[in-house]
């Protein structure tokens, strides 16, 4: 047996790591330190030598797959053991699912031997009509309803030849169903040449007005972008569409080829025999009856699954810039939570984000008190010595901006400055477990504008105390598998919060919990222990906290950052194991630490090579001399901010041909949405991010980077702003949207706006860019927030 998952264990290695672009042993490694309760961050910082160089997202993948493949060993033993168990297991079946290299090939050959209710090709069986169904197919010069005459039955509920030729007939259909050869040949075939249709279901035409793009709509299944299956998937789900998988653009023609297939693998033709006619019969049903059905379901299943990973890559990508996002850095900010029959909520937070002050004011409808606002957010700004307002950029957004300004002209010796940022989770954390211990006698509204001016400092510090599928970055969150979702997220934060470090003393139980090897229990321990006796002066003093024992440590204390401690080694990203690596290059000089630090003359001279050992390679000494050159450096970006046009905080304000500034919110598979200030996202489509060809938006832009855009159409009725980042890009007068989707859906091709008559991405001609799929837009503007 341990020979046996030995073997295994290499396969699994092997097939991972020729996915990865890896050896076979860099994957064994790699799943060994996993095994052994290493995190990804810190396998692909600290264990370099051991992996061969893996980096995380090859280590992410690995992680991924490792998880399938032994899903898919655990289902392998079970169904050997089902089918043994059955006595049925021949070496030729057992060889065969020892070969299966998926679920979908496993279950294909479990099918025929998996536990099931009572079906009438059993009931024939049981009814003696196997030898009819087998006699027929090997001898068609038999004629079926003489040669059915001779299994006339009634005591076995056979009562004419019609009945025990139904049978036999039951009988082939699922022996051909069953057939794993036949359904994957199908399978495969189906893919390629499927089409999936998409009809208005009656009297739904109003109700799905935002789908109406697909009313009557039909596209490749192997090409469909992952965002318009999902679109459809959930319009049927909310039964206004009818889904169907068609074999090619001609279905009838199909179906014929389809059927042709079952027949040739059955050995079944058309020569003129009596039971030719009945046998081909039996095949057509077979795939009409059986066969579409199961592979529709499969093939919509196997598709849907591949959309989805990709609407959760799409999102991780996403969420990784949001973390990622430029911080303000230590600065007193105001908090502004816009809104209008409620007030707005202020909250001030000092340099390190603890909340020093807050109020409400009532600046807009229906109270107006304008005046009266402005003189409290100066006593605060003055009082609180602040330097950054920060606005939510949610209802009364605009109005709430349009204040701010006129603080800033009213007190000029302040110098403030203004930013509108996402408040996306902003109220999940203010009603959370955490916030309210973090503010038990605060109101939740205010706990939200606290969580306002606080991303602004910091948004990776933020963020992580709220459950990341809350903050709306991606396209169709709510219509994914929420647990793979949730995984793929976690990674992400994962991933950001080692990569920038974490202060110890300074951080919050949730970011801390974010650290490789941290548990949440741990990380509270560690803020507790913290608070009793002050401020850790070294990592190594991290080793009294409760429960945090060596293994811990060894995978969260490189990416712990002391400032000001006791060893300047502690405040890098080296390891504590790695810091007799650096007391070799010190004692090779005749300096102390804190000299080498910075001196990248000198860092740079020392030859790597020197300074390895039996543990610590090339690859971790050349990273321990990058460190020492920006000891504790932050990879984000510089801190930058959008200027919204004055004058234009709706909608309605927009003017095609003008050129703004605005900040990319999301980035989808087909284009990218910009945040101008309007309380409505617009899109570029893919196709105008750039003046050349790009195949993935996140080439070019990403979540949080400041563009100009040229504005190209509005539909104000629709909500729909089409942007172009080619700014030289000019709308062309054309007929309605409705007109040119409704026709291009008719002969299936994609739903198209912007300028009449422009050529694609590979054109002569600057295209400006389609909205793209507008019932899709509007699905993916209301899920980045709400749904």
């Amino acid at each position: 047996m341990q020979d046996s998952n030995s073997k295994i264990s290499l396969q699994i290695a092997a097939t991972i790591a020729s996915e990865i672009g890896a050896q076979t042993a860099q994957a064994r490694a790699a799943i060994a330190l996993l095994d052994e309760g290493a995190t990804v961050p810190f396998i692909a910082r600290y264990r370099k030598e051991v992996t061969g160089g893996l980096d995380d997202t090859q280590l992410r993948n690995l992680e991924t797959r490792l998880t399938y493949l032994r899903e898919l060993e655990d289902r392998r033993a079970a169904v050997l053991a089902s089918i043994e168990e059955q006595g049925k297991l021949s070496e030729e079946l057992r060889a065969e699912i020892v070969a299966a290299d998926s679920k979908a090939r496993l279950e294909d050959l479990y099918l025929p031997y998996k536990p099931k209710r009572r079906t009438r090709a059993q009931i024939a069986r049981e009814a003696g009509l196997e030898p009819l169904a087998e006699g027929l197919l090997q001898d068609p010069t038999r004629v079926p309803e003489e040669f059915a005459a001779g299994f006339v039955d009634a005591e076995k509920g056979v009562a004419d030849a019609k009945a025990a030729l139904e049978g036999a007939r039951a009988i082939l259909m699922e022996r051909w169903g069953e057939d794993a050869a036949l359904v994957g040949e199908l399978r495969q075939w189906l893919h390629e040449v499927g089409v999936i249709r998409a009809r208005v279901a009656e009297g739904k035409e109003n109700d799905g007005a935002k789908y109406r793009d697909y009313f009557d709509h039909a596209e490749s299944l192997a090409k469909i972008p992952s965002h318009r299956l999902l679109a459809l998937f959930r319009a049927r789900r909310e039964e206004i569409l009818f889904l169907d998988l068609e074999p090619g653009s001609e279905p009838e023609a199909g179906h014929q080829l389809a059927e042709g297939r079952v027949a040739k693998h059955a050995g079944v033709c058309a020569q003129g025999r009596a039971a030719d006619k009945w046998l081909l019969d039996a095949c057509r049903l077979t795939w009409r009856a059986k066969l579409h059905m199961h592979l529709l379901l499969d093939l919509f299943s196997q598709a849907r699954e591949k959309a989805e990973a990709e609407a959760i890559t799409v999102f991780g990508d996403n969420l990784k810039d949001l973390l990622l996002a430029a911080p303000a850095g230590p600065k007193a900010v105001l908090g502004l939570d816009p809104g209008l029959r409620t007030g707005v909520k202020v909250a001030v937070v000092d340099r390190t984000g603890k909340l020093v002050d807050h109020a409400t004011i009532y600046p807009h409808e229906p109270k107006r008190q304008w005046d009266q606002s402005l003189h409290v957010l100066r006593a605060l700004c003055a009082k609180h010595q602040v330097e950054l307002i920060s606005i939510g950029n949610g209802t009364a957004s605009r109005e709430t901006d349009k204040l701010a300004g006129d603080l800033i002209k009213l007190a000029p010796e302040l110098k403030l400055q203004k930013i509108v940022v996402s408040e996306a989770g902003a109220s999940v954390y203010s009603a959370s477990e955490f916030a309210a211990r973090e503010f038990p006698d605060l109101d939740v509204s205010i706990r939200g504008a606290v969580s306002i001016a606080r991303r602004l400092q910091d948004p990776l510090a933020e963020l992580v105390k709220i459950e990341p599928k809350a903050i709306g970055v991606g396209q169709y969150q709510h219509d994914v598998d929420q647990f793979r979702l949730a995984r793929a997220l976690d990674a992400r934060v994962e991933d950001c919060v080692n990569g920038v470090g974490v202060h110890v003393n300074t951080a919050s139980a949730a970011l801390l919990s974010r650290v490789s090897g941290l548990s949440a229990t741990v990380a509270e321990n560690i803020v507790r222990f913290r608070d009793q006796h002050g401020p850790f002066r070294s990592r190594k003093a991290l080793l009294e906290v409760p429960r945090l024992g060596e293994k811990t440590f060894e995978q969260c204390a490189g990416f712990l950052r002391i400032a000001d401690g006791d060893q300047p080694l502690d405040a890098s990203s080296v390891h504590p194991e790695a810091y007799p690596v650096v007391e070799r290059i010190v004692g090779s000089c005749g300096r102390e630490v804190k000299q080498i630090i910075g001196d990248a003359g000198f860092l740079r001279s020392i030859k790597p090579e020197q300074f390895t050992d039996d543990r610590f390679g090339v690859p971790t000494v050349r990273d321990i001399l990058k460190e020492l050159e920006k000891p504790g450096r932050d990879p984000r970006p510089e801190f930058k901010a959008a200027r919204f046009a004055e004058g234009v905080e709706e909608i309605k304000d927009l003017k095609v041909g003008m050129i703004l500034e605005g900040v990319i919110s999301n980035v989808a598979a087909f284009g990218a949405f910009v945040d101008i200030g309007v309380h409505q996202d617009g899109l570029i489509h893919i196709s105008a991010l750039a003046d050349r060809y790009v195949k993935d938006p996140r080439e070019v832009v990403k979540a949080g980077d400041i563009v100009k855009v040229r504005v190209l159409e509005v539909d104000i009725a629709r909500k729909r702003i089409a942007l172009t980042r080619r700014l030289d890009d000019a709308p062309v007068p054309q007929a309605p949207r409705e007109d040119r989707n409704a026709s291009r859906a008719a002969t299936g091709q994609r739903p198209r706006a912007g300028a009449g008559g422009a050529r694609g991405q590979g054109g002569s001609a600057k295209p400006a860019p389609p909205p793209a799929d507008n019932a899709l837009a509007a699905a993916f503007a209301r899920a980045k927030g709400t749904a």
